[in-house]
């Protein structure tokens, strides 16, 4: 019985390699066909300039052949170019001596002038290493296994990215243009290859997306997670790299490199593009000596960041929102931005992260209340956090040893809550509380005044403590209320409760900043009354926090997602 299914087996196994054959056959066949429609001496003017097979069945509109197989292989493709063209007395089709051998025909030249590379699956790594690959299956496992190892969970589709050197699309565009100058009155060029000739992109983008679907089980698609081929001429490299080392700016995301290369090259040939189809056939010619390496290959894998956002509580009074420095010595014992993301970063298997928050406090200011809505940006994550996971991140910030920062209502949003959060900033309301100090004594027919305030506009120029930092300008803010609340016990030192516009200089509002900040409209007599009454009695202050924020528009529906 085992050796009967046995003998099944094999039979099935003949028959589908039968099948197979049968259909590699069929493809042969319609390639040689399409490719014998074209006369000799087309083959032999691309082959002579040193255009590679692949190139030579897209000039002449014969990509989709290729693409719909991406196992056929190089070599096979020059082969049918021979075979065509070359019969065994050694006449091409016309009846005249062949001018193209069969050898010449069937070995591949060096390194194509058109693509550098780029469509025989030729190219240096990042270790400088060089590679070849004989088909476009080939060269989709290679970056298959790439995305395999970096690991990435939750992936449910791809979108491929290819950069290409600025000059193979000059290199293209000069050869299109010589082809239209030389064959335009051709009916296999008036055909065909006139409407059907596919960039150098687009065809490597054919050719390898189909066996990346198979080999990763993803589809193809507008996606968050991306596969980028960046190519860089070999000759250029070493200098795009060396002009972008002083001003690049440092940054976590994988890919910044390659992007900001690409860019130095596309400015290096910056006005060079070709003016008139004239130009193109002295660039023809002049391109063959100049091509003499592939492309290096920079295979990448990323993920669009993915945001953790919530609110939180800061309880200490030597803690900056985000990291300070100040000739070259840190202030403040922590930073939100450091406790947070160093927190949420290891539970995404991200590259680095990103902080964002509604506003921002001094380091001497307590944020208390329902907190301060936050974001952390996480950078090329491998994996997206679950509830579970994200839940047990709050609880493990929320138990630290100093007890500095606290948060709650953690959560996985959209990428539209940092948008809703910077759009909802500027109609924030916020209440704080500050502990006083008023040179005179203050009577209850004063603090009824200041009780009464409601909606009071104020203008403030940049505070001297941040003119350093800040550009100098007015900023007009309003003050939604006051309340002045004595302390037992004493006469001057007075609890300041307020309800503020979002970015009110508190600290300035109520010692004044030696007139920076005034009123305006009807409201002298209030502040006249804090701060510069005629007796001139000062304020100071020797605590403040935030108690609470309010939001409106659309600040408040991204407050509700927190919950």
């Amino acid at each position: 019985m085992a050796q009967h299914d046995s003998k099944e087996v094999i039979d099935g196994n003949e028959e589908t390699q039968l099948t197979s054959d049968h259909m590699d056959n069929d493809l042969l066949k319609l390639i040689r066909d399409a490719v014998g429609a074209v006369p000799v001496n087309v083959v032999k003017d691309f082959w002579s300039m040193g255009v590679c097979a692949q190139c030579i069945f897209r000039l002449l509109g014969l990509h989709e052949l290729i693409c719909s197989h991406p196992s056929l292989s190089n070599s096979k493709l020059r082969t049918i170019l021979g075979e065509v063209r070359v019969g065994g007395d050694g006449l091409d089709s016309s009846g005249t001596q062949e001018a193209l051998t069969a050898h010449e025909l069937t070995t591949e030249t060096s390194i194509c002038k058109i693509c550098l590379g780029v469509l025989q699956f030729v190219f240096f790594n990042d270790n400088n290493t060089f590679m070849k690959k004989d088909s476009a299956s080939e060269f989709a496992s290679e970056i298959a296994e790439l995305v395999r190892q970096q690991q990435y969970q939750q992936i449910g589709s791809f979108s491929l990215e290819v950069s290409l050197p600025p000059l193979v699309n000059k290199n293209d565009r000069a050869i299109w243009f010589y082809m239209q100058k030389k064959y335009e009155y051709e009916l296999w060029f008036q055909e065909k290859a006139a409407f059907q000739c596919f960039s150098i992109k687009e065809v490597l983008k054919l050719l390898v997306i189909k066996p990346l679907q198979t080999l990763l089980d993803l589809k193809h698609m507008e996606s968050t997670f991306h596969i980028r081929l960046t190519y860089l001429d070999s000759l250029m490299k070493l200098n795009a790299e060396s002009s972008i080392e002083n001003k690049r700016r440092k940054t976590d995301a994988a890919y910044s490199l390659a992007v900001d290369i690409h860019k130095v090259e596309g400015e290096a040939f910056t006005g060079t593009s070709l003016k008139s189809q004239e130009d193109s056939f002295g660039y023809v010619n002049d391109m063959i000596e100049k091509v003499i390496q592939p492309c290096h290959l920079t295979l990448q894998c990323f993920r669009n960041s993915i945001y953790i956002g919530g609110r939180y509580l800061k309880y200490s009074r030597n803690v900056s929102q985000t990291r300070w420095v100040i000739d070259d010595e840190r202030v403040g014992e922590a930073s939100v931005e450091e406790i947070l993301g160093k927190s949420i970063l290891p539970f995404c298997r991200g590259e680095g992260y990103k902080f964002h928050a509604a506003g921002r406090e001094d380091i001497d200011v307590r944020m208390l209340g329902t907190g301060r809505p936050f974001l952390v940006e996480i950078q090329n994550a491998r994996q997206i956090p679950s509830e579970g996971v994200i839940k047990d991140v709050e609880v493990k910030i929320n138990s630290m040893e100093y007890q500095h920062v606290k948060v709650k209502n953690l959560v996985v949003v959209s990428n539209q809550a940092w948008a809703m959060m910077r759009e909802g900033e500027a109609e924030k309301q916020k209440q704080y509380s500050a502990l006083v100090w008023i040179s005179r004594d203050i009577n209850n027919e004063d603090l009824q005044t200041i009780s009464s305030v409601k909606d009071m506009k104020i203008v403030q120029k940049t505070p001297i403590r941040v003119l350093h930092r800040r550009s100098p300008l007015e900023r007009g803010k309003t003050i939604h209320w006051m309340k002045l609340e004595r302390l037992l016990g004493s006469s001057q030192y007075f609890l300041l409760h307020l309800c503020t516009q979002a970015g009110t200089y508190i600290k300035e509002f109520v010692h004044g900043d030696l007139g920076r900040t005034h009123p305006r409209d009807n409201c002298c007599f209030v502040l006249q009354l804090l701060l510069i009454v005629p007796c001139r009695p000062t304020m100071s202050i020797w605590g403040i926090a935030v108690v609470d924020l309010y939001k409106s528009g659309y600040g408040q529906a991204m407050i509700q997602a927190f919950y």
